[in-house]
């Protein structure tokens, strides 16, 4: 659940530019083993990763974080999961960019609670894409640590698919990490997920000509 404070620290984390997408490609992580994955599907909750990123004070480079989870694996799709507030234009210009660079963007309206703050829960929306798309890809990459997904994991494995959790462990419940097959510590990828210095001085540099496309891009995430 957001409060007033946490929204507002959405607001002032820089964006992906087209900076991020023009440095060379890292090398798969070894944490990812490419032989057992086959077709890859991508399914990320955009609240847990930001509260994963804000606890290792570190920005989000998602062109980075994209090819870091395939790790050349044959990509499906990378889904995103994110409330959104329709009023926020920030936002709204952020998951355009989203959009436009490979991913595919599943948002439900925050709910606002009595004590100010809001809340999205997108568990169902998750559950439901894992199971329907069994057929289409091998591995499943769940970027969660919510527990209340265990039970749709354990179910695509039934189904025959390799399921992958990446998260903080501190944030992990026990019982999603019991019925993956595989999980990865997010702090064990954060050096190749996460802005350099360098990607942000070019961000800085290059921010006028490279967001025309999209407008002025704000990230919440």
């Amino acid at each position: 659940m957001y409060s007033k404070q946490e929204l507002l620290n959405f607001s002032s984390i820089e964006p992906p530019t087209a900076a991020d997408i023009i440095l060379e490609h890292d090398e798969p992580h070894p944490v990812f083993d490419r032989l057992n994955r086959g077709r890859v599907a991508i399914f990320i909750d955009g609240s847990s990763l930001f509260y994963a990123a804000l606890h290792l004070g570190i920005k989000i480079n998602y062109t980075k974080l994209l090819q870091c989870l395939t790790a050349g694996s044959r990509l499906l799709r990378p889904f995103f999961y994110t409330g959104v507030d329709s009023s926020n234009d920030k936002q709204q210009n952020f998951l355009l960019w989203m959009r436009r660079n490979g991913y595919r963007v599943i948002a439900k309206e925050l709910i606002e609670f009595a004590d100010g703050s809001k809340k999205a829960d997108l568990n169902i929306e998750i559950a439901v894409d894992m199971m329907k798309l069994i057929g289409s890809y091998d591995t499943a990459v769940l970027v969660s640590g919510d527990g209340n997904l265990a039970y749709a994991v354990n179910a695509i494995s039934y189904r025959g698919v390799r399921v992958e959790i990446v998260s903080l462990r501190s944030m992990t419940s026990d019982s999603l990490i019991n019925v993956a097959d595989a999980y990865v510590d997010l702090q064990e990828i954060e050096g190749c997920i996460q802005k350099t210095q360098l990607q942000d001085c070019l961000s800085t540099k290059d921010r006028g000509s490279e967001v025309a496309e999209v407008g002025q891009v704000e990230n919440i995430f």
